[in-house]
């Protein structure tokens, strides 16, 4: 018992830290979609741009290549693996922007609390929380106002959103489960790299193949850099950390704030409240409130 209370405030602290890591890179998440929606490029080489450069960058960083020359080959395939869903994930994502806006696109993201409910137990091998699936069940009635007060014409992207709310759902779950002690720098280059590599591969294959290596103009070269390092990165590196501490349901009910943020930034930026009708809003009130409940009452049951 003496131990425990040893134990306990430490275990606190690091909980602590993990959630103010987590929502700070939330709020740079946010900033994503606003990119998505400002850069010109489809959504092809926009991921292939932004996963490259990420690549690139850590090239440059000693402490990435000694934690790749320290990682057997059955994590380097595994990471690998999980950076071709960050891939896809991010592909469908932005096709999702570029078929509706910005609020949208970041607003279908908050599926992934109902689907990791569900996605996590299978993956990690643990027991279904009922309690998990009754907050993942709670943000349906605000996601669907939110699909209530888009257009019709950006049904299609919400699809696709929805279809890219999934994939990071497993996406979260794998790298709970994998990603173990290794360096969060060095799972970020690997997947980024491993990314970057499959959309060269395949990406000439799709229809859209032909300007996956299109030099952007010298504006959409500033914004994908901005992207790149301080959007992708550093809350992704960050993020990484953070989910040692934390469940990754946790972590997805936590990344709900993120349409919050991407919905402010694009009214203030892209004046997107416009085009979005009352339900969208009460929708986004229903989801912050559920993500503020759940942190209250996950904070009381672990610490």
């Amino acid at each position: 018992m003496g131990e425990s209370l040893l134990i306990d405030p430490a275990a606190r602290a690091a909980r602590t830290r993990a959630w103010l890591q987590l929502h700070f890179c939330v709020v740079l998440w946010g900033f994503t979609a606003i990119f998505g929606r400002l850069i010109s490029l489809p959504a092809l080489p926009l991921v292939w741009w932004r996963m490259t450069l990420v690549g690139v960058a850590l090239l440059a960083v000693p402490r990435f290549l000694r934690g790749v020359r320290g990682l057997s080959g059955r994590q380097l395939a595994i990471y690998a693996g999980i950076g071709v869903l960050v891939a896809l994930h991010w592909l469908t994502f932005y096709q999702s922007i570029k078929l509706s806006n910005a609020s949208v696109g970041a607003t279908c993201m908050a599926l992934m609390s109902v689907l990791m409910a569900f996605v996590e137990p299978l993956i990690v091998r643990r027991k279904f929380d009922p309690r998990e699936l009754l907050f993942g069940l709670a943000v349906i009635p605000g996601v669907l106002l939110v699909i209530g007060g888009t257009p019709t014409a950006m049904r299609l992207g919400i699809a696709v959103g929805v279809l890219s709310a999934l994939i990071l759902a497993v996406f979260g779950a794998l790298n709970k489960r994998y990603i173990g002690k290794a360096d969060a720098m060095t799972v970020t280059g690997v997947e980024m790299g491993a990314g970057a590599l499959f959309l060269t591969c395949v990406g000439p294959l799709l229809p859209s193949g032909e300007v996956l290596f299109a030099m952007p103009s010298l504006r959409d070269g500033l914004l994908l850099l901005a992207l790149s390092m301080g959007c992708t990165l550093l809350p992704f590196t960050l993020g990484l950390v953070a989910m040692r501490h934390l469940s990754a349901f946790s972590t997805a009910l936590a990344l709900n704030l993120e349409p919050v943020y991407a919905i402010v930034i694009a009214i203030l930026l892209l004046g997107e409240q416009r085009e979005l009708a009352w339900p969208f809003y009460v929708g986004v009130a229903i989801i912050l409130g559920v993500v503020l409940l759940h942190a209250r009452i996950a904070n009381t049951k672990e610490g």
